[in-house]
């Protein structure tokens, strides 16, 4: 799938694509209470380019310049911007 064809309520998404763009880690309080750890990455291939949600882990698991593979993401609406999550069920595979 290209990164074009995603949209909102886009669900098992496989992409693949480049880390342009990654911000610092910031800490904010969930829902529950505790505290959760979120980076936005730019993730593009040729056809466009989309943020990708990081959490926790995830956010060491990429950097700038690296090309990765996303396997069942989701795609949502966050401040009207369309991104790229991987909920529980999603992996990033460097490629």
């Amino acid at each position: 799938m290209k990164i074009r064809d995603l949209s909102v309520g886009s669900a098992r998404v496989k992409v693949e694509g480049k880390i342009i763009n990654k911000s610092e880690p910031k800490k904010i309080k969930l829902w529950n209470g505790q505290d959760a750890s979120v980076a936005d990455a730019l993730l593009e291939d040729g056809s466009g380019s989309i943020i990708l949600s990081l959490w926790g882990e995830q956010i060491q698991m990429v950097d700038v310049g690296d090309n990765i593979q996303i396997i069942n993401g989701y795609v949502s609406n966050f401040k009207k911007e369309k991104r790229l999550n991987l909920g529980r069920f999603g992996k990033i595979i460097k490629v």
